[in-house]
């Protein structure tokens, strides 16, 4: 059930205006479609329905959802079924995600909450051991102590009963073929199983995922999986209900056992409920940008990044200055991020952090001339009080589907199982989230105060995912993108909203540009040539540079007067498909 009333994102009429009207896009071309493991982008423009997915075969399945009438709701159920079977190290039904849905009948935007929750039974000291100190990361995630409660499938269910046309169970269809017909082992799947190794999965886990030799399945051999098409036919016939009770319950349980742990039961799968959330919105450059509220960090500390660089020229194309500024209003934004947003359902999170007065305070530390080091956490308007310190961070297994429809409606899905393939425990032909390593494991910090991204029964760890819609000056929707990438997706983000608005990019060129920024550690720049022109310039103002491999998975959608624009990013096998 959705939790509230999904009516009462109307407020956003209030934030942009009273003007909005669908999108009217105009210039019809077809897209190109590549093999897996080719990021593929229309040649032009499209003119009335796009689609961005993590892989071809997901965007082709929900383009065919646009064809048949459907709505962007309808084209997003497909496309997240298809990418459990053949991105399954990213996503899947025992996951979560957030998503940003735009009504264009209505005028409203509406996000609604499917991350996974903590079992009822779960305390505090879930991660911690017998003397109180914290476990390893490693030695929580392949365990059932990390394992939440799916909501992806009771969220997208929910949407789909508000905003769908195309019957439930049809959207299924070509998931279900592909699972019993089997698709290509992509490079990317074949890379990170590779790595992974056969011993990090479950027993059923193996026998999918690796051959009798403990081999990863190889590049383009017909993988299927017969198990995963029989739960999607269950889910199909009878909803979210099929996932809470019966055999795939009873598997999903026995899967996360733990002796010694309050583990998933039954009664937090049946209990499980989506959230409709208010928006979170902040004005930049005379745009809307708009996001996800906690218990996601994504649409406070991206529209905190830029209500910060608001008052800073940032020039028309990539540049040092304007690097080290949007790198020295990241560390102030993840400073607060880390200190206060955790699920407003249990912790008092400051509306103040996006006060305009807050930010400008706020970035007076920013000095154009050096970098600030490490950025404290400030003392934002109506907070209730100090939480604690918390040091508590994601890992990059997670997916983004953008989607306008002929209609004008738009989807932006940021779905994930947290690390690559969440916590290696298949069952019923699914991998589960190991969504739980997100709380923080202590759960106070050496002062003594609670930390707000404590452990706590029922609770939503907090999320980096960082959906996004833009709106221009007259209340149009201008953009619809998102990212993976784990604590990074909030760079990402940034790095195209800044790419597109400031420098005039198309969304190709803002998804394939190098990423930057900083997480309130080190100035982090993208191995390559990309960035290496201005490592030595940002030095020079005191930044101790890192250079990891930041693999992003932006995917873009601009409303243009010609029509659609997609940007895919060329890191991971993606697509942009439309009509």
């Amino acid at each position: 059930m959705i939790v509230g009333t999904i009516m009462l994102a109307t407020f956003l009429l209030g934030l942009l205006g009273a003007n909005f009207h669908p999108v009217q896009a105009q210039l019809s071309r077809a897209a190109p479609e590549g093999p897996s493991g080719q990021a593929t982008q229309p040649a032009a423009p499209v003119r009335s329905q796009m689609v961005v997915a993590a892989h071809p075969l997901a965007a082709r399945a929900a383009r065919q959802m646009l064809r048949d009438g459907g709505t962007a709701i309808d084209a997003l159920v497909a496309a997240q079924m298809v990418l459990n079977l053949v991105e399954p190290q990213s996503s899947g039904i025992g996951g979560g995600g957030f998503l940003l849905y735009w009504d264009a009948n209505r005028q409203q935007l509406i996000t609604l909450d499917g991350r996974e929750t903590a079992p009822a039974a779960a305390g505090p000291d879930r991660f911690l051991n017998d003397d109180g100190t914290p476990i390893r990361w490693p030695d929580a995630v392949g365990t059932g102590r990390s394992i939440g409660v799916p909501g992806i499938v009771p969220m997208l269910e929910a949407a789909h009963g508000e905003y769908g046309r195309i019957e439930w169970g049809q959207l299924f269809a070509p998931a279900i073929d592909l699972a019993s017909n089997g698709f290509g082992v992509s490079p990317r799947l074949n890379l990170l199983l590779t790595g992974m190794g056969p011993d990090a999965f479950n027993e059923e886990g193996r026998n999918y995922f690796f051959d009798e030799t403990g081999e990863a399945r190889a590049l383009g051999e017909v993988l299927k999986n017969p198990a995963l098409a029989l739960t999607f036919k269950q889910i199909a016939a009878r909803g979210h209900i099929a996932l809470g009770s019966g055999p795939i319950a009873k598997s999903i349980i026995a899967a996360a056992s733990e002796p010694g742990v309050a583990t998933i039961n039954i009664n937090d799968l049946r209990d499980y409920e989506t959230i409709a959330r208010p928006p979170v919105c902040l004005t930049y450059r005379g745009y809307s940008i708009c996001g996800m509220g906690p218990p996601s960090s994504g649409g406070m500390t991206v529209g905190a990044i830029l209500g910060l660089l608001e008052a800073s020229d940032l020039g028309d194309q990539p540049n040092a200055a304007a690097i080290h500024l949007i790198i020295e209003a990241e560390k102030l934004a993840y400073a607060d991020r880390n200190r206060y947003m955790a699920d407003s359902d249990f912790v008092d999170v400051p509306a103040g952090l996006l006060d305009p007065d807050y930010l400008a305070e706020r970035a007076l530390a920013i000095d154009p001339a050096q970098t600030m080091g490490r950025a404290e956490p400030g003392t934002p308007p109506e907070l209730a009080a100090m939480p604690g310190r918390d040091h508590s961070g994601e890992n990059p297994g997670t997916s983004h589907i953008s989607i306008i429809d002929q209609f004008g409606n738009a989807a932006s899905l940021t779905t994930t199982i947290e690390s690559a393939f969440g916590s290696r425990r298949m069952v019923s032909g699914f991998l589960l989230n190991n969504e739980l390593t997100d709380f923080s494991f202590r759960p106070v910090d050496d002062d003594g105060r609670p930390v707000a991204n404590r452990v706590e029964g029922g609770k939503r760890p907090r999320s980096s995912m960082s959906p996004t819609m833009v709106f221009d000056a007259d209340g149009k929707l201008w953009a619809v993108l998102g990212s993976p990438g784990g604590s990074r997706i909030i760079l990402y983000v940034v790095k195209a909203l800044v790419a597109m608005i400031d420098w005039n990019m198309e969304p190709q060129t803002a998804s394939a540009l190098g990423t930057f920024g900083s997480r309130n550690g080190p100035a982090e720049l993208e191995r390559g040539a990309d960035m290496d022109r201005f490592a030595s310039e940002l030095e020079a103002l005191g930044h101790e540079i890192a250079r990891p491999s930041m693999t992003s998975g932006l995917h873009i959608i601009r409303v243009t007067p010609d029509g659609l624009l997609g940007g895919v990013d060329p890191r991971r096998e993606g697509a942009a498909i439309g009509d």
